[in-house]
């Protein structure tokens, strides 16, 4: 089932969209409704839907407001609008689909049909890097999952150098020069990396410690990875990776 939050400012749309839903779209579980930018952020963070059915001019901001305050967007979107100027922008947004009210009911299944197709493609990836994971021979081969607006990739763990901060984004550097910006701030791949090897020594970078060629004690403190790449130490950072060190020369 996909979840569904509707956020629109006319109660007589979210009615209408609940009707059409509810005799129309059996695969779907309507988890919340809101009337705005501020009710519709809470009713989102709260909820975590799988899909948010989105207006755009509403009485306290737009539709894209929602989604900046919102960044980064880890549900897909269909804007409903009664404005067809901004279709282009919506797509910038990486919209999935823009419906023109009054809502035509063969439009809206199509367009949700389509969001189911593309959420499970996205589990099956998921389950294949699960299986992978399950059946890698050590860490090595253990492999990741990496959303970004365009595509989903699947990469090899140990074959990233390091991560780096991008407000609320986060670029992953590989070692074949590749950098995939994904759509998860650093403390996510801290949270999912540290027991991989990866250490975050700066409140912007995340290492790979198999990738460290040396550490640069000099104007503050730098790890230089293989590549020839210098990475700040945080100064409360330095103690800790000395004594790590330490504990791999061991």
């Amino acid at each position: 089932m996909i979840r569904v939050v509707i956020v629109d400012d006319e109660p007589h749309v979210r009615d209408g969209l609940i009707r059409l839903i509810g005799r129309h779209c059996p695969n779907v579980t309507l988890v919340g409704t809101a009337g705005g930018v501020r009710e519709g952020k809470a009713v989102i963070r709260s909820q975590n839907p799988d899909l948010v059915l989105l207006d755009i001019k509403m009485d306290d901001g737009t539709g894209f407001d929602l989604l900046k305050q919102l960044d980064p967007v880890d549900f897909k979107v269909i804007f409903i609008t009664a404005y067809e100027q901004y279709a282009v922008k919506a797509f910038k947004f990486s919209a999935l689909d823009y419906i023109l009210k009054p809502v035509d009911p063969d439009e809206l299944t199509e367009a949700i049909n389509k969001t189911e197709q593309m959420l499970q493609h996205d589990l099956r990836i998921r389950l294949s890097a699960m299986e992978n994971n399950l059946s890698a021979s050590g860490d090595r081969h253990k492999k990741m999952v990496l959303k970004t607006a365009d595509n989903v990739y699947i990469i090899e763990i140990q074959g990233i150098t390091h991560c780096e901060s991008d407000g609320s984004y986060t670029n992953i550097c590989l070692e074949d020069g590749r950098k995939i910006m994904a759509s998860r701030n650093l403390k996510d791949y801290d949270d999912l990396l540290n027991d991989q090897g990866f250490y975050r020594i700066h409140k912007s970078y995340l290492i790979n410690l198999s990738f460290v060629e040396r550490f640069d004690k000099g104007e503050g403190g730098f790890v230089i990875l293989r590549n020839g790449i210098r990475i700040p130490v945080a100064s409360r950072k330095r103690d800790q990776l000395l004594e790590l060190f330490d504990h791999l020369g061991d």
